[in-house]
């Protein structure tokens, strides 16, 4: 274990050194001045600090506040030297963050105890630190494979609705791609845009309570049937709802707010401006956008700049202008995007 020493007189690092180079696990590290002794610890991390009191330039005191103000070296041990009648200094050093004190002349047998002790309580110290280190990293790789799972049974569902869909995956896959790439530009915390990727796809679960007469209908539908059409965004909402999950809470604000429009003309609950939630607002531009450029059985794609010139129109109407303004920003990215992943 490292130890460092600090003492301007040789004679004593000399004598430090010699009773330390007689325990199995201790290697001495010396210095005279407490400048240097301050940048080595500050660099290397060691296991016990002895200290001497009286010192130019800087004192005993003085060092165990710089040591301790490193962040790395709050738990770090420290002895501290002093004669036997500097009682103050003691109370002194204690307030500072001295773990224990030698006093001069130094004795062989109490140095050597005390260091003794202090190394015991370091190896204590990185034992319980290496516990939490592993305690940590099994909740991280447990939490990780809670969320892979929580993705897998997502995406069952979402293909799950898929195949009752018209819709193609890729649809899916394009419109949580051009999402996740609205939330970047808006500099949207890197969590939500990952949820985005896999929250969206879940966006027409509810079309898994459409009759299909309806939901494969290969022409227009009629009032009636486009009012059945419209539950499939509460539907959704009352499937993923209630999950405990951070990806299907997201996806149930997906599912219910992604067919609202800016301006309140949208459904089911009429919202409208920045009442409409904000993965609501960027999920209904990336749909719409995919919607009208791919084929469905009632309808031809549209070519991408009649399709472009359409979001344009329905800034601050039927989409909310800051996304607009963000997909047409990375506007050769949603394009990549629709090269990637085709039907």
């Amino acid at each position: 274990m490292d130890v460092v020493v600090v003492d301007d007189a040789q004679v004593n690092l000399t004598l430090m050194s010699a009773l330390l180079g007689k325990l199995p696990d201790a290697r001495p590290t010396c210095f005279l001045s407490p400048f240097d002794a301050l940048a080595h610890c500050r660099h290397h991390d060691p296991d016990l600090i002895i200290i001497d009191y009286m010192m130019p330039d800087m004192d005993g005191i003085e060092l165990i506040h710089r040591l301790r103000s490193t962040p790395t070296l709050q738990q770090t041990p420290i002895l501290m030297v002093t004669a036997d009648h500097e009682r103050e200094v003691r109370y002194r050093a204690l307030e500072s963050g001295a773990n224990d004190f030698l006093t001069k002349p130094v004795d062989r047998i109490e140095f050597t105890s005390r260091v003794k002790n202090m190394l015991s309580l370091r190896r204590g110290q990185v034992a319980l630190a290496q516990h939490a280190s592993m305690l940590q990293e099994e909740v991280r790789r447990a939490t990780a494979e809670i969320y892979e799972r929580e993705r897998e049974t997502l995406n069952k569902l979402a293909r799950a609705a898929e195949f009752r869909d018209p819709e193609t995956g890729a649809h899916i896959l394009r419109m949580a791609h051009v999402a996740a790439l609205i939330a970047q530009e808006l500099e949207l915390d890197a969590d939500l845009q990952e949820g985005l990727l896999i929250a969206a796809p879940m966006h027409d679960v509810g079309k898994l309570g459409t009759p299909d007469h309806i939901l494969l209908k290969p022409g227009r539908l009629t009032p009636e049937e486009f009012e059945i059409m419209k539950r499939h965004a509460s539907i959704g909402h009352e499937i993923l709802k209630d999950s405990a999950s951070p990806y299907m809470q997201l996806a149930a604000t997906i599912a219910l707010t992604h067919h609202e429009k800016y301006d309140g003309s949208g459904y089911p609950r009429g919202l409208s401006g920045e009442r409409i939630p904000l993965v609501g607002r960027i999920v209904a531009l990336a749909d719409v956008f995919d919607a009208l450029t791919s084929e469905r059985p009632y309808k031809k794609a549209w070519d991408i700049d009649r399709a472009h010139a359409f979001l344009i129109a329905g800034r601050g109407s039927h989409f909310d202008p800051a996304c607009v303004d963000a997909m047409m920003a990375r506007w050769d990215d949603v394009l990549d995007i629709r090269a990637r992943y085709q039907d």
